[in-house]
């Protein structure tokens, strides 16, 4: 009898992942938005809202990041922000609509000094009745018992790319320490945020290759944001992009809709890159199985549709709205 393509699998191969890739197109996204309806309901779209909280000055060389300490992007270095400007954006997002706050802070793993401060920041923003998430690179199992215990619900930490092209995009850090990290995040019981980004110059074959090493985690994403490269004029891959071309649009709704074959119950987040995108492209990427966004003017440091012009969007598209239990509660 043949497997329910709607129940999880951790054991895809890489030539499975390449052969859903190569599926023509409109059966692709049929069979995405297929599975996507066992597990969610289509017409909703779960919000969140991302802020950086100490941004700039990375000791990282991610070639994509305007954030890093080693390309010259103009971007100023800043400290870590004072608990109560957070918790005053957290205010402001929830009022805009977002049931989930993320905060992000450029650092290449989190010092033991920050996390008291960083532990009044979660659990402020936990007593406004949002979800919290946190990005803040590499993680101790003990830094991650810590912040489970302040209340963060959600980690982000992507994968970026397949291990193939990793050393592509980045050098300071490796693929098994990222691994490293998602595991201390599992293990202190919070949910896991990973995805990575598409249109740095990678192969297809790369993509399935991170879109297999998703799948075949111990657990599968809870979040799996799918961005696309934001090219940032001083960074390598920016500028390699400006010069090549951007990834093809419906080579990245393929990718939205692999993911949600590979982690069917993931909320697969249409993130970064949506400023560029046509409300026929973002409708093409919900179909095919993306049903979540960040909201606001600004995702870290680049551009984001705002306010309005999501509005319009969910307006034209029939969306709603996912509703948590604490706004269900309220």
């Amino acid at each position: 009898m043949a497997q329910d393509p709607s129940t999880p699998r951790h054991d895809w191969t890489l030539e499975e992942v390449e052969a859903l890739f190569a599926r023509p197109f409109m059966e692709l996204v049929y069979a995405a938005a297929t599975v996507h309806r066992r597990w969610f309901d289509p017409s909703e779209v779960q919000r969140s809202q991302l802020l950086s909280i100490k941004t700039g000055g990375c000791a990282e060389n991610c070639g994509y990041c305007s954030q890093s300490a080693s390309f010259d992007t103009g971007l100023k270095a800043g400290k870590l922000m004072d608990a109560q400007a957070v918790l005053a954006e957290a205010m402001a997002a929830r009022a805009g609509g977002a049931d989930r706050f993320c905060m992000g802070a450029a650092w290449r793993e989190l010092k033991d000094r920050d996390t008291p401060k960083l532990a009044a920041m979660i659990a402020g923003v936990k007593a406004l009745g949002l979800e919290t998430c946190a990005t803040l690179g590499m993680l101790t199992a003990d830094q991650a018992r810590q912040l489970k215990a302040a209340g963060l619900d959600y980690y982000n930490h992507n994968l970026d790319t397949g291990p193939e092209y990793y050393a592509e995009v980045v050098t300071t850090r490796t693929w098994g320490d990222r691994l490293e990290t998602l595991r201390h995040v599992r293990e202190a019981g919070m949910s896991t945020c990973c995805g990575g980004i598409v249109g740095m110059g990678e192969s297809r074959r790369d993509r399935a290759g991170l879109l297999h090493a998703l799948a075949t985690l111990p657990e599968h994403p809870d979040s799996l944001p799918v961005n696309a490269l934001v090219p940032v004029t001083g960074t390598p891959l920016g500028d390699r992009v400006k010069r090549d071309g951007e990834i093809d649009p419906i080579e990245f709704v393929r990718t939205v809709a692999v993911a949600r074959l590979v982690c069917p119950k993931a909320r697969v987040r249409l993130s970064a890159g949506r400023e560029t995108m046509s409300p026929e492209m973002q409708a093409l990427c919900f179909l095919a199985g993306a049903n979540s966004i960040f909201i606001g003017g600004k995702l870290l440091t680049t551009p984001n549709p705002e306010q309005d012009e999501d509005a319009r969007l969910f307006a034209l598209l029939d969306l709603k709205p996912t509703e948590t239990a604490a706004q269900t509660a309220a």
